[in-house]
């Protein structure tokens, strides 16, 4: 058994088996009717007629998303949980309050409360101080309303656009899903809500992108990949609550893994919370895995690897009690996941005597100008603009009079928000029901933000299916206008119902439906052509960038840009707002290369042994702005020992006649590894704000563990010899000093395979620094945090 209070030793010295039991399990009071987890239909226990007393006669553990699974009024609502609350106290024999959990990853899933935009966004942003406040803000929110356990965030490290799921990850690279993730986890655990990591792991390397595919990663991806956030949230974050995986990896269900639940999360890194089942996972191992034989075996299995707490229900763990008392089932592994769920029950306050005691909240906002403020701003951060021929922004003295704002999502609030959005999660079960706050169009920022221009509209076609007939109309509105804005993209929803988000995986990543045809047969009007993405995943529009002939005037990529998306869109058309979003992940030359991932060695870039090309079309890190920025006067640290940190300094000047923001991006490559390394690897970000001429002076201190790798016996080292630094645009842009390097050049360079495109992008030098060393055993510790000072 863990450390524990003498509380919660005396709690336990007390409990019946059923009721031990019944503290790590969970109920679902609306589990019935709309479909919101995977096989929820199939799974879902019916209550069997019996009140709430006969279901929790032995306390409960858990309340499963009381908020999060229909729309309720959150007042009334809150009175019935404290009512219930104050039930179990009352006439439970222990009279332990349970613990609630709820969706958050938007936001708190709940009805009227606000949508923010979805994480891929915040990869976009690369601004992860913005990202704490979000967090803060929805755990006040969450609070309030009386829910201790926030679902959030995903800490998957994207490997396959095609994954459904690429909405809820937050970038390819493992240390931009570090960074933001650990900052929504402080952000959210500030207000005193606990957040939860999902989904450990490797959940985002399915084989095909396929959800519940299983996973090939090796030894040594698992630990330089997929683990690295993890590994940062539970030492850095010190998150409450970790969330397993679906997936096996090579073989093994992640739920019943005793070697990454107990030898890694807890053994190596030390985590002392709670680890909890996604929702039917451990039932999972029987009828979707069939490596148990019956639930009972199933509870067993996920209990000795490590699984605390059962979620959404209790079909599975309760059925232990009989072989515990006849010593079949080793009560201590009952006991020790009992410790870890009641030590949160009483970090959280739950095993006070005054407990629920106060009065539940009589009013609330869950949309406050505060929460609106947040929304827009990081929506506005972003925005990628990937292409502009000088038509944006839409200002000045050739603003346009009359604009043709047309297409499936230009005024659709559904197309604003990711799969775990309370509307499209949700709402989506409930269509004449009122969404419950506020989030304008695309079509009715536009109104606002051009209120001297006449706007035509037409929808053109929808996201899914083969109708064209709409196009027609939308040709017409566009012939008649001075600019288009045709707004395409993706529909996020649940299991089939959408074009992306859980269980909505791709085989093609070509723009859905008929969108493709609508953009060129806009185009082919002669109009200047903005074409808006809002989407959950990026897809081959390499027509509407590189391709020959007439293209789109401009792109931009905006990834579910939540409540404040349709003002932030607006926002950067106008001109208002400087795009200063940056691809958070490679967008792809075809669905045939995948998956890629921009950490490739060099053998994973495009070459003369293969005739197939995998470079992006657009790398990672990659976006435009209504400016520009140069570096110079790059100062690096010739020689640093292993452990210590390197020393790189830059001044970035905005050239241009505006003021924007820059994200400024450093790189390295380890010049010879004893094992193969990527030719460009992320090792710091800092946004710059600066007016139009302004130069700062940027500072960076990036721990030589940035480089760190498993070798070949698997023992994470910093390596000595020597390795590159250069800061730059976009992991592409680099003035390059090696063979190798042409390869991560802002062209493509194989012409067999493709047609050479020039990326723009601003890089300096590449110096070279000397580790030596070297240093073993290398732990994702504080010391992996890039701090920058800006002068």
């Amino acid at each position: 058994m863990p450390e524990v209070s003498e509380r919660v030793r005396t709690l336990i010295a007390q409990m019946t088996v059923e009721e031990k039991l019944a503290q790590i399990v969970s109920f679902w009071p609306d589990q019935g009717g709309n479909v919101v987890a995977p096989m929820q239909g199939e799974m879902a226990a019916e209550s069997g007629g019996k009140s709430l007393a006969d279901i929790t006669k032995h306390g409960l553990g858990q309340y499963t998303r009381v908020y999060g699974t229909r729309p309720v009024d959150p007042i009334q609502r809150a009175e019935w949980l404290w009512g219930e609350q104050r039930r179990l106290k009352k006439e439970t024999r222990l009279g332990i309050p349970a613990l609630v959990h709820e969706e958050c990853l938007t936001g708190l899933a709940a009805w009227q409360a606000a949508t923010f935009p979805a994480p891929l966004a915040w990869g976009a942003s690369f601004d992860d101080e913005l990202v704490y406040e979000m967090g803060q803000v929805i755990g006040e929110s969450m609070k309030k309303l009386g829910v201790h356990l926030g679902l959030a965030p995903v800490l998957d490290v994207i490997r396959d656009p095609r994954w459904g799921r690429t909405e809820e990850a937050i970038s390819e690279d493992p240390y931009v899903v570090g960074t933001i993730a650990t900052k929504y986890v402080q952000g959210l655990q500030a207000s005193g809500v606990h957040a939860t990591l999902k989904h450990f792991v490797g959940y985002s390397g399915s084989k095909a992108g396929r959800n519940h595919a299983p996973v090939s990663a090796g030894p040594r991806e698992l630990a330089d990949t997929f683990l690295p956030p993890f590994e940062m949230a539970v030492l850095d974050g010190k998150v409450k609550s970790v969330m397993n995986s679906y997936t096996d990896v090579d073989g093994v269900p992640c739920a019943a893994n005793e070697g990454l639940l107990t030898g890694v999360l807890r053994e190596k890194w030390g985590f002392e919370g709670t680890v909890v089942a996604d929702y039917f996972a451990v039932a999972f191992l029987e009828v979707m895995h069939g490596v148990a034989s019956d639930r009972a075996d199933a509870a067993a299995q996920a209990l000795r690897a490590g699984l605390d707490v059962e979620l959404p229900g209790m079909d599975a763990f309760p059925l232990l009690a009989e072989k515990v008392r006849s010593g079949e089932f080793p009560e201590a592994f009952v006991d020790r996941a009992l410790a870890r769920h009641l030590t949160q029950k009483e970090e959280l306050g739950l095993l006070e005597p005054d407990a629920f005691e106060d009065e539940p909240p009589t009013e609330i906002d869950l949309d406050s100008p505060r929460h609106q403020a947040i929304a827009r701003k990081l929506a506005q951060e972003s925005i990628v603009l990937l292409s502009n021929d000088g038509t944006l922004p839409l200002a000045g003295a050739d603003a346009p009079k009359r604009i043709a704002v047309v297409g499936p999502n230009a005024d659709a609030v559904e197309a604003l928000q990711g799969c775990y959005s309370f509307a499209n999660h949700v709402l989506a079960h409930y269509p004449d029901h009122e969404i419950g706050f506020h989030i304008p169009t695309v079509t009715e920022a536009m109104r606002e933000a051009f209120a001297d221009a006449e706007l035509v509209t037409a929808h053109g076609c929808d996201v899914e299916g083969t109708d064209s007939s709409g196009i027609a109309e939308a040709v017409a509105a566009a012939e008649g206008a001075d600019v288009v804005v045709a707004v395409v993209g993706d529909r996020a929803g649940l299991f089939g119902r959408g074009t992306v988000g859980e269980g909505n995986d791709a085989e093609s990543l070509d723009l859905p439906g008929v969108q493709r045809e609508l953009v060129e047969a806009l185009v082919a009007t002669g109009k200047p052509v903005v074409m808006v993405m809002t989407l959950g995943r990026p897809y081959v529009i390499d027509w509407a960038l590189d391709g020959e002939g007439p293209k789109p005037a401009a792109v931009i990529h905006a990834a579910f840009p939540g409540e404040g998306g349709g003002l932030a869109i607006a926002d950067v058309l106008a001109g208002t707002v400087n795009p200063s979003g940056r691809l958070p992940l490679s967008l792809p030359r075809s669905s045939g290369a995948q998956p890629y991932s921009y950490l490739h060695p060099m053998l994973g870039g495009p070459s003369d042994v293969t005739n197939t090309d995998s470079t992006p079309t657009r790398p990672f890190g990659f976006g435009l702005s209504y400016t520009t920025f140069a570096y110079a006067d790059l100062e690096v640290s010739s020689s640093v020992e292993a452990g210590g940190t390197i020393t790189a300094a830059v001044t970035v000047t905005n050239t241009g006649d505006v003021a924007g923001a820059e994200p400024v991006q450093v790189y390295g490559r380890d010049v010879l590894g004893s094992i193969a390394r990527p030719v460009v690897q992320l090792l710091g970000y800092q946004r710059v704000a600066l007016e139009a001429g302004e130069s700062k002076r940027l500072t960076f201190e990036i721990p030589t563990t940035r480089f760190a790798f498993s070798d070949r016996r698997m023992v994470k080292i910093v390596e000595p010899g020597d390795v590159e630094v250069w800061v730059a645009s976009h992991s592409a842009a680099a003035e390059t000093s090696s063979d190798v390097a042409e390869t991560t050049a802002g062209a493509i360079v194989n012409e067999k395979k493709a047609a050479k495109v020039e990326i723009p992008g601003t890089a300096t030098p590449r110096a070279t620094v000397t580790i030596t060393g070297p240093l073993h055993e290398v732990t994702t510790s504080d010391a992996r945090w890039v701090t920058t000072t800006i002068a």
